[in-house]
């Protein structure tokens, strides 16, 4: 049986998994040609690097706005991009699934309904081609089961829409209620609500003990740079 194989040793978000999956083999033209089926399309660009973490070569991947407008969308906004687009239908039922994690952890930390919920960050153009990248590359990768180890999610304060929160986030707490998961690595935030999301929408089962013959590994960089190194690495695998 085919796998793929999440180590969230420094926790993951939106970037790091993209740049993971291309690093593991997803053609980026193929993901640039899906993503472009957005009728957002106009309004981002996306590139990936090869560049090196603390002595580790990976992947890097870079979502950049043409506009600058910081647009608040609510989940039937985002519900309407994804269904009006020619995607798969595994690509969008995967993506809205995703959404709606979100949604209804941020709607649970803020006393809303998951309709209500404004999509500050998670609802910008960055946030949409992470998680519909995700999916697209779900899709293309094709194995018969995703598992992940524990999920870093770092420490200290971080800065968003609603102020200064402790990191982990509540909304990524939320999110990752039931999952194992670890804390205080290093000060600063290493897993995101997107990222958090991803992993619990996809991964079967949450384990550090696993038997595989790894196939190939990749690694997504983050943007951040600590004393371990900031990156996701993943494996596609036999079991």
């Amino acid at each position: 049986m085919n796998i793929l194989y999440y180590d969230c040793f420094c926790g993951i978000s939106g970037d790091m998994n993209l740049g993971a999956m291309v690093d593991l083999g997803v053609d980026t033209e193929y993901l640039k040609s899906e993503l472009n089926k957005l009728s957002i399309k106009d309004e981002f660009e996306i590139k990936f690097d090869k560049e090196i973490k603390n002595g580790i070569s990976g992947t890097k991947a870079y979502v950049i706005m043409n506009k600058h407008d910081h647009v608040h969308r609510h989940l039937r906004h985002i519900d309407e991009i994804i269904d009006n687009s020619p995607l798969s239908e595994f690509v969008k039922a995967k993506s809205k699934d995703m959404f709606r994690v979100i949604a209804k952890a941020e709607g649970k930390v803020h006393g809303k309904s998951m309709e209500a919920v404004h999509f500050h960050e998670v609802g910008a153009i960055d946030s949409i081609v992470d998680i519909v990248g995700a999916a697209i590359c779900l899709e293309e990768l094709g194995v018969d089961r995703i598992y992940s180890s524990p999920v870093q999610l770092g420490g200290g304060f971080v800065n968003c829409a609603h102020g200064t929160i402790p990191v982990p986030a509540p909304a990524t707490v939320e999110i990752l209620n039931g999952v194992p998961v670890k804390t205080g690595l290093v000060e600063s935030e290493t897993t995101t609500p997107t990222g958090a999301a991803i992993l619990t929408s996809a991964v079967k089962k949450f384990t550090d003990k696993i038997e595989m013959n790894i196939i190939k590994i990749g690694y997504g960089l983050g943007t951040k740079d600590f004393e371990v190194p900031n990156v996701l690495r993943v494996y596609l695998a036999e079991i």
